[in-house]
């Protein structure tokens, strides 16, 4: 009789492990669909788009991508996490959602440790330290040293409390020891108008909102925020290499994830056929051409401990000051 169950055990074994060749072979079975958590024709979705096509010519089937934006990308997040977990409704979401909502936000309908596994980190998306030409600083060392002997204290410019924007000045104010006065705006277009004008003095900018301005010399670009140089600048230095900091960066990133229970078989193979994706020169080109730093997506573990670095990193900055469940 013990003979008789251990052989039915090992045939249940043999069963159950000769189950996830056939669930790979079978994948893809229908459409794929991509949840972009941002609006169309931004370079979230411009980059999606061109790589959704090879993704589809690898997996043999239409990979679709759906605009869902709103909610801070939650919508989208929220969506994706109750999709059935079969490989076929993927989400694009950022730092925001991943990094910074759970902490920001009193309530999130989504869980940012436990709805999602990572199928590719593939760029950052770093921000330029702008300031005002006519004020008497050119690089960050010269920025730090004026902002802490300023009085009045300097001005920044965001988007908000609690974006990003606002969170990387606040973490180099702390970092480095030094005062200014958050002046927050209801969209980047305006900040920056401001920034050129004068009206406020320095911030931290997205890349195309920033980039023409700094071409025309209406605003100093003084550091990247990603720890790489971003190559639309080539001769503007990282933030962390002009301070002599190597452990300062802030930046945004993209992360496609699938819903927590996906089969392991299949984020593998798409995990796997991301990174061939990504690695070609061409679409390196494509994300540098439109502001993002392409990068070699790190394995589903450590894209998992990136993630969960980046809520620690964010999430204490949050509760420091003060904007913990503010929204």
């Amino acid at each position: 009789m013990a003979r008789f169950a251990c052989a039915l055990f090992a045939l249940m074994l043999a069963a159950l492990g000769s189950n996830a060749p056939a669930r790979a072979q079978s994948y893809p079975s229908k459409n794929i669909t991509i949840v972009v958590s941002i609006g169309a024709g931004t370079g979230m979705d411009v980059l999606v788009r061109v790589y959704a096509e090879r993704l589809s010519a690898a997996l043999g089937r239409p990979v679709v991508v759906e605009n869902k934006p709103g909610a801070a990308t939650m919508l989208a997040a929220a969506q994706v996490a109750t999709s059935p977990a079969d490989g076929h409704t993927l989400v694009v979401l950022t730092s925001a959602a991943m990094g910074i909502n759970q902490a920001l936000y009193k309530q999130i309908n989504y869980s940012p440790e436990n709805d999602f596994v990572p199928i590719s980190l593939y760029v950052k998306s770093p921000f330029i330290l702008v300031a005002n030409p006519n004020l008497p600083f050119k690089t960050v060392p010269e920025f730090i040293n004026h902002a802490k002997i300023a009085n009045p204290p300097l001005k920044y410019a965001t988007v908000g409390a609690g974006a990003l924007q606002h969170l990387s000045m606040e973490f180099a104010k702390q970092r480095f020891n030094f005062d200014a006065i958050h002046v927050p705006y209801r969209q980047t277009g305006q900040s920056v108008t401001d920034l050129a004008a004068g009206h406020v003095d320095v911030g931290f900018v997205e890349a195309g909102a920033s980039i023409p301005l700094i071409k025309e010399g209406r605003l100093r670009a003084l550091a990247v925020s990603a720890s790489q140089r971003l190559p639309l600048l080539p001769d503007v230095p990282p933030f962390s290499e002009a301070a002599s900091a190597p452990d300062f960066e802030a930046v945004s990133w993209h992360i496609l994830l699938a819903p927590a229970k996906t089969p392991k078989d299949i984020v593998d193979r798409l995990h796997a056929e991301m990174k061939k994706i990504m690695a070609a020169p061409d679409m390196k080109e494509k994300a540098s051409n439109i502001g993002l730093i392409p990068i070699d997506t790190p394995s589903v573990a450590g894209m998992n401990d990136y993630m969960k670095a980046e809520r620690v990193k964010w999430g204490s900055l949050v509760e420091k000051l003060g904007l913990k469940g503010s929204q």
